[in-house]
Parts: C-alpha cells; structure tokens; sequence
C-alpha cells in the first residue's frame, strides 16, 4: 500500500513552544515543525524564518507582542524554502522594512523559487492553511555576502543593547544557507543546517560539503541553538548532540547514496539499499518517511556527478513518490 504523499497525511495541529534562552533571543518551536527565531533588541525585533504563511506569522507576532512592542524590523530568511519564507508579508504592518538573504539564497529563489512554493505548499497542508493570504515570493530588501563562505562580508545588525552576525557558513541543506549568531549571548539561529530528533530534508542540499559547514558552525562554541526542527537546545553539549545528529543523518545518507551509484543499482534498489542503514536509527522520527524518498533522490543524484540540485516541481514530486514509496 502506498504511504500518503509527502505531510499530506499529518493534518494534527502541534504544541507551540516560545522560550527564552537568553536575555535577548527566543525560540519558537512545535514539535518537530518547522522552527523561528526572536531577538529583541532595545529599539527593533529580528524574526529568523517567517514561517509559511502570513496567518501563521501571526501567531508567532502574538507571541512576540505578550513580551515587546518594538518593532519587528528585520525579517531573516535563512534559505528559500517556501515554508521558511512566504509568511513574511505579515511582519510589514509590525514594522519590517528590511529582509535579509544570502546571495545564494537570492539566486535559488530566482532559479527556483516559483516550482519550490508550488511544490511545498501541496506537500505541507496543514503548514500551508490560509495559503491565498501569501502575496507571492518573498524577495530580500538586503543580500549578504558575494556567495562565498565565511564571514567575508558578513552583516552585523544592532537591534539596540544586542547584536546579531549574519552569513553563510557554507553550503549544506541549501547552498545559500544563512546564519543568525548572536555572540555575546552565544546563542546560534541555524535554520535547517541542523535538526534534532526530526527528519533532515536533504532534497537540495550540497551533501559533500555539508560535514564541513557543520564544523565551521561547531567552531563557534554555542551555548545555544534553535535548529531548523526539533527542541532549542541549552548547553554547548546539547548543541554539540545536535549538529552531531545532523551530520550523521547527512554522512549516512550520503555514504548509501554513493554505494548505490558505485554499484549501478537503480532509484528504487538505492532506496532500499539506505533504508538498511537510515531506518534503524532514524526511521522513528518526525517526518522521517516524508524526507527519506527526497532525501534519497538527492544523495543519488550527487553521488551521480550531479552538483546541482535537481528543481523539485509538483509534478516530480508525486512522480518519485509513487516510485518510491508505493
């Protein structure tokens, strides 16, 4: 019997979550959904990750407004992903007037922004409830970096008593991937380069690079970190288990997608192939069965000479689907 397509199937609404960490950040969580961050500042608010909707970046401005009125200046997109970024129309009329991304970030939304967000919105249902308020793609007011790693231009926002360090790190679940790291609090945004306890969508990611880039993030020393999906983490032991969960879902991945390849096994084998070693200490979590089937398309395609991504379209979506999960 086929699996339900994608989080077609997953229709229970989550337990928000809205924590302070430090004396400036916050975390916003939901039980495996996808994660934001909070900053806020003396004089302006910094949201990290819209969320998907306007009418769900409303819940998380309630949120804000029960502990500060500033307003929410800066919205940061830390990748392209649809359900990352189309709830940012909502935070204009709370005063955002600027929305930061990579360079690399900039150029996948102009490559592929239009195919993402009909992609997603029909793989996430729930997430995408109230989708007609979304005005369209969310475009950056301010692009960071020249699309190189590090913190070469990098970009410090003060928010007025905090402040925050902007850039990418490295290529990994994306190539644009962004960072928000506020240094004095040691507390680190790291949209989807790393997960805890959730499923790791790998589906456009650069997997060769990705350990790398997680070392980079590592090398910060932070006492805090609110990843993409799963629990905010307090502690850098905590951090540490966190990008350790990462990396090891990516270098697992990654390792049975190359065997795969080597051994000229088709789409379907490859898939059986990394469900001997991805299922067992993964196949428990949230959204695993949604991510594995994309998440295997990709190692493949990349252990193929692939470098670049595939664009991810409705259409082949429920294509791989039914191949892979029928």
């Amino acid at each position: 019997m086929s699996k339900a397509f994608a989080s077609q199937a997953d229709l229970d609404d989550k337990k928000i979550t809205f924590e302070q960490l430090s004396p400036h950040c916050w975390a916003y969580t939901a039980e495996g959904d996808p994660n934001s961050g909070v900053i806020i500042g003396d004089k302006f608010i910094m949201v990290s990750d819209a969320t998907a909707t306007p009418a769900m970046a409303r819940d998380l401005i309630q949120q804000i407004r029960k502990v500060s009125d500033k307003p929410i200046k800066y919205v940061l997109l830390t990748h392209y992903h649809a359900v990352r970024v189309l709830g940012a129309s909502a935070y204009a009329a709370e005063g955002a007037t600027e929305i930061i991304a990579s360079r690399g970030t900039l150029e996948l939304i102009v490559e592929r922004g239009a195919e993402d967000m009909q992609s997603e919105m029909e793989r996430f249902p729930r997430l995408f409830r109230g989708a007609d308020s979304v005005p369209g793609l969310t475009w950056p007011t301010l692009v960071v970096g020249d699309g190189k790693p590090g913190r070469q231009g990098s970009l410090e926002v003060d928010l007025g008593g905090v402040k925050v360090q902007i850039w990418h790190p490295g290529p990994g679940h994306t190539r644009g991937d962004t960072i928000a790291w506020v240094e004095e609090e040691k507390v680190l945004f790291s949209g989807d380069l790393v997960e805890y306890e959730a499923g790791v969508y790998t589906g456009d990611a650069q997997l060769e690079e990705w350990p790398a880039t997680l070392e980079a993030l590592r090398s910060l020393k932070a006492e805090y970190i609110v990843p993409g999906r799963g629990e905010a983490m307090k502690g850098n032991a905590d951090v540490n288990k966190a990008l350790d969960y990462t990396q090891r879902w990516v270098t697992t991945l990654f390792q049975a997608g190359k065997e795969a390849a080597a051994a000229g096994m088709d789409l379907k084998a490859a898939m059986a192939h990394t469900r001997k070693s991805m299922d067992p200490v993964f196949g428990h979590v949230f959204i695993y069965e949604h991510c594995l089937p994309f998440d295997v398309s990709r190692a493949y395609d990349e252990a193929k000479g692939i470098k670049n991504p595939r664009i991810w379209t409705a259409e082949r979506d429920k294509e791989m689907w039914s191949a892979l999960q029928a």
